[in-house]
């Protein structure tokens, strides 16, 4: 069985550690904040860095268990960096949609901008 150094085990720690960090400050983000608006952006940035802490963690361990480097994990975070963006925008699109139809006061449609 191959073993892993010292050094590798405390940054993959590290990285681990600061990726729960990162979850817990989202989750206490979704507490804080009371608009829909408001509560979108810190919590999926936060676990957008806390993913990105596992995926290098899980490629600095397994790199230096296997002897060569593994890039798996960067498809996971390739995926989420295209995929969560889109889906902010579609959320915030269909919340002002929502908002809109119930008549409440938010900014106008592009579309329907007036000089």
């Amino acid at each position: 069985m191959n073993t892993v150094p010292l050094w590798v085990e405390i940054m993959v720690s590290a990285l681990l550690l600061t990726s729960a960090v990162l979850s817990l400050v989202a989750a206490f983000g979704l507490l804080r904040f009371k608009d829909f608006f408001q509560r979108m952006h810190p919590p999926a940035l936060a676990n957008t860095c806390g993913t990105w802490c596992i995926a290098l963690g899980s490629i600095v361990y397994f790199s230096t268990l296997e002897g060569r480097l593994t890039l798996h994990a960067w498809v996971i975070v390739i995926l989420l960096s295209i995929t969560a963006p889109v889906t902010t925008v579609l959320l915030a699109r269909a919340a002002l949609f929502r908002k809109r139809q119930a008549g409440e006061n938010v900014p106008p449609a592009l579309g329907n901008v007036h000089n």
